[in-house]
């Protein structure tokens, strides 16, 4: 059992590293070098700064409880983690929906994206994405409506020192089509639309410079690289919030019956996701790894760094 547990630690403690370092390269990254102060990398900016807080605030107390089987912080943390898990959770979400409604403007819309994803829209979206979460999360937690209805929640909280994932048949309804199905939904449409939009814009490039082999071999390319992007996003989203989701839907109508381990493992599936966001919307751009470069060797502190070509 001690083997066990000390490769969870070990498991738990470099998924976090990463989560805290890669958010906060991409935080510096962006706030740093003017270059980069676009909408939508404001947007990934946020969504960093979400998952920096989840990784720094959430996550570690979270492995004590996954890996110790028991809740060591008190009734009253428990609630507080609770609605901070919750709505940083819901938030990285939100923003990862946001993004796909930027790239769709981006690559179906091109002409009007300057007009339609200004900095005010950016900042709007930003305000929506982190407020109704907060509300939704705070309000459910602390008015215990997650639980309303639930035997034996309250033994589980005071006499066996847990703080264990619970939502009745109501919010568990609430929770998988709100937080989960409705932004998921909108973001598979929006890059199956970009997909499609992709593909017919290679066709064109090809047919204009048939006799331009060079210009078509890289339209080929940068098709294959952009559906090979998209695929990655979507997928690793499905992969790490579909199986977590499900089971808060299923498990109030099979009366509680899964697994607490399982669930566990589930829930630190979709932390995953706060881990792999800045590997995806961060290593797979060119000015992110020279950005990385600057930060590591000190160079930001040198003298008018900040305007530094990274294109």
């Amino acid at each position: 059992h001690a083997t066990v547990r000390i490769g969870m630690y070990v498991f738990l403690v470099v998924s976090i590293t990463i989560t805290i370092f890669g958010n906060l390269s991409i935080i510096i990254s962006i706030s740093h070098f003017k270059e980069l102060h676009s909408p939508t990398n404001f947007l990934i900016l946020s969504m960093a700064a979400t998952d920096f807080s989840l990784g720094l605030i959430i996550m570690p107390y979270s492995m004590v409880r996954s890996v110790e089987r028991c809740w060591l912080f008190g009734k009253l943390f428990c609630k507080i983690h609770y609605s901070f898990d919750l709505m940083l959770s819901v938030i990285s979400i939100f923003h990862l929906c946001c993004i796909a409604i930027d790239r769709f403007y981006a690559v179906c819309d091109p002409l009007h994206y300057p007009i339609k994803m200004t900095i005010s829209v950016i900042k709007y979206m930003v305000f929506i994405c982190w407020t109704i979460p907060a509300i939704f999360a705070f309000g459910v937690v602390i008015t215990n409506s997650h639980v309303s209805g639930i035997t034996g929640y309250e033994m589980l909280v005071e006499c066996f020192n847990l703080c264990p994932i619970t939502f009745n048949k109501l919010w568990s309804l609430v929770m998988f089509f709100t937080c989960f199905f409705a932004p998921g939904s909108v973001m598979v449409g929006i890059y199956i639309k970009i997909f499609i939009v992709s593909q017919r814009h290679a066709k064109i490039v090809k047919r204009t410079s048939e006799n331009m082999t060079e210009i078509s071999t890289l339209s080929k390319q940068k098709d294959r690289k952009a559906a090979k992007t998209l695929g990655i996003v979507m997928g690793v989203f499905i992969a790490c919030w579909l199986p977590v989701f499900i089971t808060i839907l299923v498990d109030p109508f099979l009366n509680f019956s899964t697994p607490e381990v399982l669930f566990d493992a589930l829930n630190w599936l979709g932390y995953i996701n706060s881990t792999c966001n800045p590997l995806i919307y961060g290593f797979f751009y060119p000015w992110f790894r020279k950005a990385l470069r600057y930060i590591i060797f000190g160079k930001i502190f040198e003298t008018d760094s900040c305007l530094a070509k990274l294109s």
